[in-house]
């Protein structure tokens, strides 16, 4: 695997930049199964995008609990204002049982059971939220240790045991090297916090194709069809393995990817974001249950990253799993990196170049809604219909003409500059065509066989 990662931490090293790898969060707790899932969005829509409304949070900046990442400092920002270029967001469930409630039992374990890694474009018109199966077999480059020493590179390790070795520093340093991609930002959430936040959003409508009855996870959905989830049940959907698919993680990455589509269309369908009351209360249900790099620390960068997020559509917000093989005789149940498939789209993601799903590609956990009842669940997507007035999700109107134009030149390879004024008094069409004519079209690329959805796509869980 690529040693890329290594050298670039050697070099901030070098320039001074090293920080400790490892903090220890002994009130925080995680989730076996998937729950940081809810926290992810949350964070990077919700917990970001309250401070818009111009609340003051002085208590509730005081409140973050935060970590080093080497070589990542807080970025200096003079007030809230727009995010330039783009970033990489790693969420983390730690599976630590400390401080979680005894219905969780009791467990000395402390694994990074969940990894998702979010990616913004740096022309903010698109964004990738990649799952990492616990399982996957990786290089881990050397970690800084609780007493100062550091840990032995090692090859072949499980991605979940990287917690165990140097926290969340270490697992943003294996996730970085084995992507390529800077994380230079990560948050830590935990059973009950994934709870209170399906609670605080009001609630998930989630679809199901059969009964699902898991005892494990306490999942109880004894019929078919739709199911608004919030609190213990919501947490449960996230977290069940054997009540999905054929009850391997792969399968439950991608009934995750259901809770998480529709937990994006439940927020613009419901105005979460226009709504300050509960943007706020949010906000403290996130920072109170919550342990993030420093990096994202500041109110000013949560908030001018909720910008940049603001205007993408549910279509281009893409849901995938880091692409994997079985692993070789003698490591059962492991996956490894998909050589080929992995470094396609991950070329993609690094370079901003557009790419799409095939049909049928949401996975062992997942299907497509059925018509009739899909109709029913379907939010619009955030780019506005033909003979409507598009708006932000700010709730203020768009501006038709301009959005309109922004959307068509980035769609067709063009400038994004304005066309001489004058050109208002006659007809325009042919010059326009010509011109169109001229600049090259970017076809997204079909990746076959990456898993995943968008989340414009309304889909159904599988029972096991």
């Amino acid at each position: 695997m690529s040693t890329q990662g290594i050298s670039r931490r050697e070099r901030r090293r070098r320039r001074g930049w090293y920080q400790p790898h490892h903090a220890t969060q002994k009130r925080l707790g995680g989730w076996r199964a998937g729950a940081a899932i809810a926290g992810l969005v949350t964070t990077s829509l919700v917990v970001s995008a309250f401070a818009v409304a111009g609340f003051t949070v002085a208590n509730l900046t005081a409140s973050l609990q935060t970590v080093e990442l080497p070589g990542y400092e807080q970025p200096v920002m003079a007030g809230v204002g727009e995010w330039e270029g783009g970033f990489n967001v790693l969420i983390v469930g730690s599976d630590t049982r400390v401080g979680q409630g005894e219905q969780f039992g009791e467990s000395d374990s402390e694994l990074n059971d969940v990894n998702l890694l979010v990616h913004v474009s740096e022309n903010h018109d698109h964004a990738t939220v990649m799952s990492f199966p616990r399982d996957t077999l990786v290089d881990v480059p050397a970690c800084e240790q609780a007493d100062g020493s550091l840990s032995e590179p090692r090859e072949l390790t499980p991605l979940n045991a990287t917690w165990s070795i140097g926290g969340l520093p270490c697992v943003a340093a294996t996730v970085e090297q084995l992507t390529g991609l800077d994380v230079g930002y990560a948050g830590v959430m935990t059973f009950t916090g994934v709870a209170q936040l399906s609670t605080a959003v009001g609630g998930v409508e989630v679809c199901v194709n059969e009964p699902i009855v898991d005892p494990w996870s306490g999942l109880d959905l004894p019929e078919a069809g739709w199911h608004t989830l919030e609190g213990g049940q919501a947490l449960a959907f996230l977290r069940t393995r054997k009540g999905v698919g054929d009850g391997s993680d792969l399968a439950r990455i991608s009934s995750q990817q259901v809770y998480m589509s529709a937990l994006v269309r439940t927020l613009q369908a419901d105005g979460v974001l226009n709504d300050v009351t509960r943007l706020y209360g949010i906000a403290q249900v996130a920072a109170q249950n919550m342990v993030l790099s420093s990096s994202l620390g500041s109110l000013d960068v949560m908030v001018s990253m909720a910008r940049a997020l603001r205007n993408i559509p549910n279509e281009n917000i893409v849901f995938i799993q880091f692409p994997v093989l079985d692993a070789p005789e003698g490591y059962s149940g492991k996956v490894i990196p998909d050589p080929t498939l992995s470094e396609t789209v991950l070329a993609k993601i690094q370079t901003d170049e557009p790419y799409a799903l095939a049909e049928g590609s949401g996975g062992r956990g997942s299907e497509d809604a059925p018509a009739e009842e899909g109709v029913d669940a379907e939010v619009p997507s955030a780019s506005a219909d033909e003979g409507q007035e598009p708006t932000d999700q700010t709730g203020e109107a768009q501006a038709p003409d301009t959005n309109e134009a922004d959307t068509t030149e980035e769609e067709s390879g063009g400038t994004g500059e304005e066309t001489p004024a004058d050109q208002s008094d006659g007809d325009t069409s042919s010059e326009d065509a010509e011109q169109e004519s001229d600049q090259p079209v970017t076809q997204a690329e079909v990746l076959e066989g990456l898993v995943g959805q968008t989340a414009d796509d309304v889909t159904c869980a599988v029972a096991n």
